[in-house]
């Protein structure tokens, strides 16, 4: 029985994994609004080391538009926009000598259409890590039924598993539309 409980813990773990790369993902597709966690794949060169952005600045959305950069070192200012720059955030950072402004610009419907695609492609990829993890949580219970587990208890597990999978296929579904909504509104 043990054995059972560890392989539907094995296998809701992963699906969790699964879950919060998705939001992960999720987060940085830029929707229209300003949000700070579209920066968190930029690293700047920080006294020899390549170190992320939220380690050498202060960042803030003063408004649904705008992402402010307030460096904690004035020396900073030239490598951070380089940073943005060559990033793949694809804004244009502007400074005024105390902040670095984005302002990020309003999505034409072409881009809303491509980015929800790109969600729905990153919500389809969770949902395949989720439903491995129930397939390979099952072999391993079948491979315990052949092992000595008695029958009634491998249905139990296995339906145990599919309960697990159902809440977190759901949990996923709601995300992309949780997404897809905001990506959407104008």
């Amino acid at each position: 029985m043990a054995e059972v409980k560890q392989i539907i813990s094995a296998a809701e773990a992963k699906m969790t994994g699964a879950t919060e790369h998705l939001d992960e993902a999720l987060a940085h597709i830029r929707a229209g609004k300003a949000n700070p966690r579209i920066l968190d794949g930029v690293f700047v060169e920080y006294y020899g080391s390549s170190v992320p952005l939220s380690n050498v600045a202060n960042i803030s959305t003063p408004d649904a538009k705008t992402i402010a950069i307030t460096p904690w070192e004035k020396s900073m200012f030239k490598e951070i926009e380089k940073a943005i720059i060559n990033s793949e955030v694809g804004i244009t950072p502007e400074n005024n000598g105390e902040i670095i402004r984005l302002g990020i610009p309003p999505l034409t419907e072409d881009r809303r259409k491509s980015l929800a695609k790109q969600s729905k492609a990153e919500a389809e990829t969770a949902k395949v890590s989720v439903r491995n993890a129930r397939r390979d949580a099952i072999e391993q219970i079948k491979k315990a039924q052949k092992d000595g587990l008695a029958e009634d208890m491998a249905k139990d597990a296995e339906a145990s598993v599919q309960k697990v999978h159902d809440k977190f296929i759901k949990v996923i579904d709601e995300m992309y539309a949780a997404k897809e909504k905001e990506i959407l509104t104008v």
